[in-house]
């Protein structure tokens, strides 16, 4: 059993896979501080000020009474909270990973396409056609 597994550990596509792991996990990281960090403070000062990681809903008060400043002041109290504004962050990363995804499929798949072949030479004409076309010759004559 221990030497399948080794076989399996150290084949080609798992060790591709898990390289594919490590760096989506760093890209998804990268990803989330630019829509955190970059592209939603503009937005938000756009739209009044709005910083929506702190966009929620209280569903139920904590120890101290609401209305509560930022979700960290909720949590803090023992509120219990429907954060909207996290997912909202969440969907916009995701569009930027799935745009980033699909870019990099376009362009491996643009370097996979085979130029179409060109024959070396055509194929040899078929006995029976050029027998043809000797008696159409003779025809005419």
């Amino acid at each position: 059993m221990l030497k399948e597994f080794r076989e399996f550990a150290v084949r080609g596509n798992v060790v591709d896979m898990a390289v594919g792991i490590i760096i989506g996990a760093a890209f998804g990281a990268i990803v989330k501080s630019l829509v955190d960090d970059v592209i939603m403070p503009p937005i938000g000062l756009l739209l009044g000020n709005v910083d929506f990681s702190n966009l929620f809903f209280v569903l139920k008060e904590g120890s101290t009474a609401a209305p509560y400043a930022t979700l960290a002041l909720a949590k803090a109290a023992g509120a219990v909270t429907l954060n909207y504004g996290m997912l909202v962050n969440a969907v916009v990363s995701f569009v930027i990973v799935a745009f980033a995804v699909f870019i990099l499929i376009r362009n491996i798949n643009r370097l996979r396409k085979e130029e179409p072949a060109v024959p070396a030479e055509p194929a040899p004409t078929p006995e029976e056609i050029l027998l043809l076309r000797e008696i159409r010759d003779n025809l005419k004559k």
